[in-house]
């Protein structure tokens, strides 16, 4: 290793400290899927950016999704799926895959490799510890010929309604970092899919977290010159949605950021989890990576 290089990671910590101090103490909330969570480079780059948050004194809360593995699977067993605005239909028999793909093989995979390189993991889902207590996710459609408003039955699609957060701040003070399946658990014991971005935003306005990371596949919220927007108020956002500027899945990961910063969460940001150490970028450097969401 050359003097040069030597110097440059001592820039780049230097760089880094004021941000790590400013952020010591404070929760975030970070929903993880897509490429970075399939691509292994990019999942050994995850584990180590979440070890790194937490030996740095923050307190990094994991949220997986599953959705491509939760249809291979049902494809293996012929169970057939079908969708309505983006969200699976969930019947007795999906919800049994879904939890037994999401709480098991993904969450143990996430939590296999956060201790592999010398975190402190542990795999919950939203049942453990009544940690999310979820109600039915409810959808309406107007029909085209009698425009009378039809209430759509998802199945078990949840909805969260009440999060444990004393269960969670428990963690705070030990060295370990929850990574959490977005499985709820009904008032009458139902188990219940949610949405992972809308599981990862209950849980960061129920904590009042510093920040929202919503890892995509995508660089982030781009205007209508197709550029990227790295910063903007929810006022921005909401304007951005209504005017046709932002379409199809963009808009409830921006609903679902609008939605925290509104319940006291400092900023949320939608952010390109395919780049190298994303998470890093975002929180240690001056210009970040993706879009940054704030009141």
């Amino acid at each position: 290793m050359t003097d040069i290089s030597l110097l440059e990671k001592a820039r780049t910590l230097t760089e880094a400290l004021p941000y790590m101090r400013r952020h010591a103490g404070k929760s975030f909330v970070i929903k993880y899927g897509g490429h970075a969570m399939v691509d292994q480079a990019l999942a050994e780059d995850f584990a180590r950016d979440v070890v790194l948050m937490k030996q740095v004194g923050m307190n990094p809360i994991v949220v997986h999704g599953g959705g491509p593995q939760i249809g291979k699977m049902l494809e293996r067993l012929k169970i057939e799926s079908s969708f309505i605005d983006g969200l699976r239909v969930t019947d007795k028999a999906t919800i049994e895959v879904v939890e037994m793909v999401l709480s098991g093989s993904i969450n143990k995979s996430i939590v296999g490799s956060i201790n592999k390189i010398g975190g402190q993991a542990v795999g919950l889902s939203g049942k453990d510890n009544n940690l999310v207590i979820a109600e039915p996710l409810k959808r309406t459609r107007k029909d085209p010929d009698s425009h009378i408003e039809q209430i759509l039955d998802l199945g078990f699609v949840g909805y969260p309604k009440k999060v444990n957060t004393d269960f969670l701040r428990s963690f705070e003070k030990t060295d370990i970092i929850p990574v959490i399946a977005p499985i709820g658990l009904g008032e009458n014991g139902e188990t219940y899919n949610i949405n992972a971005d809308t599981m990862a935003g209950a849980i960061a306005s129920a904590l009042k977290a510093e920040r929202l990371l919503l890892l995509t596949d995508v660089v982030g919220v781009l205007d209508k010159n197709k550029d990227l927007i790295t910063e903007m108020n929810e006022k921005i956002a909401m304007a951005l949605i209504k005017d046709g500027t932002v379409i199809g899945g963009m808009i409830p990961k921006i609903e679902t950021c609008i939605h925290a910063i509104q319940n006291d969460v400092s900023a949320a940001v939608i952010m390109d989890g395919r780049v190298e150490h994303a998470l890093l970028l975002e929180l240690f450097t001056e210009h970040g990576v993706g879009t940054l969401i704030k009141k």
